[in-house]
C-alpha cells in the first residue's frame, strides 16, 4: 500500500511558479501511475497530470498543458508537479493520487489512494 503526503503549496502571484512534492511511502510506489487532481470551491474534482510508473509516459489536462510539469523519482518515492505561468483559475486545493497499476489515467476512479492536499493560491 502507498501512504501520500504534499507539500509545497502556498500563495503566489499570477505569472509565478510553485512546485509541489508527494512523498510516498510503502514498496508499490515505483510499480504504479501517480498524478495531481485539484479541486477549487464549488467545484468538483478535476485531473491535472498524471505519469507512468517508469516516467515515460505522461497526461495533461488540456488546462494546464504547456505550463505544468509532472516527474518522478522513484529512488527517493516522490512525484513532483512543477507549475509555472500560474493563473488565478489554477487556485484550488491540489491532491496526489496513485494509480491502481502503473499506467496513466485522467479518471479519478482508477486512482486508489490519495493524499490530504496541499492549498495553492494564485492572486490575480
Amino acid at each position: 500500500q502507498v501512504q501520500l503526503q504534499e507539500s509545497g503549496g502556498g500563495l503566489v502571484q499570477a505569472g509565478g511558479s510553485l512546485r509541489l512534492s508527494c512523498a510516498a511511502s510503502g514498496h508499490t510506489f515505483s510499480s504504479v501511475g501517480m498524478a495531481w487532481f485539484r479541486q477549487a470551491p464549488g467545484k468538483e474534482r478535476e485531473f491535472v497530470a498524471a505519469i507512468s510508473w517508469s516516467g515515460g509516459t505522461t497526461l495533461y489536462a488540456d488546462s494546464v498543458k504547456g505550463r505544468f510539469a509532472i516527474s518522478r523519482d522513484n529512488a527517493k518515492n516522490t512525484v513532483s508537479l512543477q507549475m509555472n505561468m500560474l493563473k488565478p483559475e489554477d487556485t484550488a486545493v491540489y491532491y496526489c493520487a496513485s494509480s491502481v497499476d502503473g499506467s496513466v489515467w485522467s479518471q479519478a476512479k482508477f486512482y486508489g489512494r490519495w493524499g490530504q492536499g496541499a492549498q495553492v493560491t494564485v492572486s490575480s
